[in-house]
């Protein structure tokens, strides 16, 4: 998952609208007459919800216009075929906030690929309702806060979460093994930009210590799901998933050390594919572009 070193002047299209004839061409077309060079093309024409989906990555060169005048160029085209789109700047740090609990994996692997460069995310701060973490997250100069949340408080707690989002400006919300279940309304609220990861397994365990349920069944594949956050628990669309074969010899701690490797990975990979906006969400699914 290293990150590729992005050039200056590189630009990222995304688009989406009702699948139709000219879409393509038109949308090359406009970036050709502006002397933009394409160096990356994925589309996909969803049958079963009649969706178009676009991602370009493209270069401007000496002559091209400025990238504002290039967008709003382009609303006319956009304006045709009534599409939903954007550009995107790369090299521009997404802004995040992670929450988290007390289980501490998968914010340390976020840190650590943050830290070296493989995720392009800037961490506003890393919000949780407990203080174990505390030290691990001031330790990278990152700001904590404390949001200790109880059914009475939860309202209360979430709304100041919704303000936190909107002082730092971020665009992405990340459940690290964040042990609490949002809300219907802040999950409306953080549609299609807030990404969390669970367990899963063949047959599902729920409840406390699920890899010990695995281990007492029997499990033969370990798995990590990581997905965006809907009103429906665990049930949003699924951004990446990881398995790995277990068999007769784990035992239930072997188990969790596996399930740990797994949620970190699935957690980093969709975050990286959200960020680099490959990611486009097609009801209750995802379309995932892996190419360039």
């Amino acid at each position: 998952m290293t990150q590729k070193k992005s050039i200056d002047n590189n630009l990222i299209f995304t688009g989406s609208c009702r699948a139709g004839t000219g879409v393509v061409a038109a949308v090359t077309g406009f970036l050709a007459s502006r002397n933009c060079y394409i160096s990356a093309l994925e589309q996909f024409d969803d049958d079963s919800t009649q969706k178009f989906f676009m991602r370009a990555v493209f270069r401007t060169q000496k002559d091209s216009p400025a990238i504002d005048k290039i967008s709003a160029g382009f609303s006319e085209v956009a304006q045709k075929f009534d599409m939903q789109w954007k550009f995107h700047r790369p090299q521009v740090a997404v802004k995040t906030i992670i929450l988290v609990s007390k289980y501490d994996h998968c914010l340390d692997d976020l840190l650590y690929r943050q830290r070296k460069g493989e995720i392009n995310m800037e961490i506003t701060a890393v919000v949780s309702n407990h203080q174990d973490l505390r030290p691990m997250v001031e330790r990278d100069g990152i700001r904590f806060i404390h949001l200790p949340v109880t059914s009475e408080t939860k309202a209360l707690q979430e709304q100041r979460l919704i303000e936190i989002v909107n002082e730092t400006n971020s665009e992405l919300v990340i459940l690290a093994r964040y042990m609490q279940i949002l809300s219907n309304d802040l999950s409306t609220t953080l549609s299609g930009k807030c990404i969390n990861i669970h367990h899963s397994f063949l047959p599902g365990f729920k409840g406390a210590k699920p890899y010990h349920q695995a281990f007492d069944r029997g499990v033969k594949v370990i798995g990590a799901t990581a997905h965006y956050v809907t009103s429906d628990l665990d049930e949003g669309p699924i951004i990446e998933q990881i398995l790995t074969r277990v068999d007769h010899t784990y035992d239930a701690n072997q188990l969790v050390g596996v399930g740990r490797d797994n949620e970190c990975l699935a957690l980093a990979k969709a975050v990286k594919y959200h960020v680099e906006r490959r990611v486009f969400l097609d009801g209750n699914k995802t379309v995932v572009f892996l190419g360039s």
